[in-house]
């Protein structure tokens, strides 16, 4: 403990040194109430103070590599006890040494050898408690700081884990279009080939730890849907509304782009003619909001997107922001619409 209160600035020492002047400087002014000579006062308090500290030094430096159990416990009053008698008994010699032509005061002093060695065996022992509470404290902390470590690691893992089963999705179905292109117009099937090497090439570095602005994920979102219009051409419309106040807020990547996935598949598949799917970013208060709607056919067997992009994305928000509520479904009229809200960090309007 005095050795964790030197290590917590440079001037730790000092603060120590007062203490130790304060400690001493009681114990000369009790002594000189008794009757005890302003000399001998001095040296008498300076002589057990330091005493008593060394016995201090002595039972941290103990403690520190060895906690009693249950089985040996007789050690907390045992070893002040021990220490105590060799500290009385110390003193008793260096203080002998100076004054032993001083016989009132030598008498003094041995009258006094019970009371000060009950006195510093219930300062040790009281050190001794304080020891092990703050080395109870000391493992709980670090026992807390294990754990955090060790869910913030499942935690990452997990996210790691559903940002690698959301991409081959992707990756497969872009893949099966190149394919098909390859033969009938290889030049389209070039095209998305390259807009597909600059999607991967911005996202497969991102993950969940970082944060990316609106601006910067709406950019994927343009390479992506550049992808997907190579795939259904003039089928696939998409308008973006988003409010100039959102470019600078941040979110976790790729968190919009399985959304708008979703809406292609659900709304471009089962129908023939044109599609408008609309993307509308906003703030709401302390929220950044995001609205993708679509149409989609009900008799489709795979309506609605209630598959696994929509259920992993509400599993990362959990795991990033610990809430249930940040992602609702609305259906209406074969209309379908996903509402996304991320929270904004304080820290955000603070920079910009």
């Amino acid at each position: 403990m005095i050795t964790k209160l030197l290590k917590t600035s440079n001037l730790a020492w000092l603060k120590l040194l007062l203490l130790v002047a304060i400690l001493a400087a009681a114990a000369a002014y009790l002594l000189q109430y008794y009757g005890v000579g302003a000399k001998e006062s001095l040296i008498d308090s300076l002589v057990f103070t330091f005493l008593v500290f060394g016995g201090f030094m002595m039972l941290e430096n103990i403690f520190r590599f060895y906690k009693p159990q249950k089985n040996n416990s007789w050690l907390v009053f045992g070893l002040p006890l021990v220490l105590s008698i060799m500290v009385v008994l110390l003193g008793k010699v260096i203080l002998l040494y100076f004054f032993k032509t001083n016989q009132e005061y030598a008498e003094l002093l041995m009258e006094s050898l019970v009371y000060r060695g009950a006195l510093v065996l219930v300062l040790l022992i009281a050190f001794v408690i304080i020891l092990l509470v703050d080395g109870k404290l000391d493992d709980q902390l670090a026992n807390k700081k294990r754990e955090d470590m060790v869910l913030k690691m499942a935690k990452e893992a997990e996210l790691y884990h559903l940002r690698q089963q959301l991409q081959p999705h992707f990756l497969f179905n872009s893949l099966n279009s190149i394919s098909a292109l390859v033969k009938k117009e290889p030049e389209r099937a070039r095209d998305m080939v390259l807009q597909l090497s600059s999607f991967l090439r911005g996202t497969i570095r991102k993950n969940d730890t970082d944060r990316v602005t609106v601006e910067e994920e709406t950019k994927y979102l343009q390479l992506f849907l550049g992808i997907e219009k190579v795939r259904f051409g003039h089928r696939l419309e998409v308008d973006f509304e988003i409010e100039e106040n959102t470019n600078y807020l941040k979110l976790p990547p790729l968190l919009i782009q399985p959304l708008l996935e979703n809406a292609v598949k659900f709304g471009v598949y089962g129908m023939l003619e044109k599609v408008g799917i609309k993307v509308k970013v906003f703030r709401s208060k302390n929220y950044l909001e995001v609205l993708i709607t679509n149409p989609f056919d009900r008799d489709s067997m795979n309506s609605g997107g209630k598959g696994f992009g929509l259920n992993s994305i509400k599993r990362r928000l959990f795991l990033l922001f610990g809430r249930n509520d940040l992602l609702a479904i609305n259906e209406s009229d074969n209309i379908f619409q996903v509402h996304l809200k991320i929270p904004i960090s304080n820290d955000q309007d603070i920079n910009n």
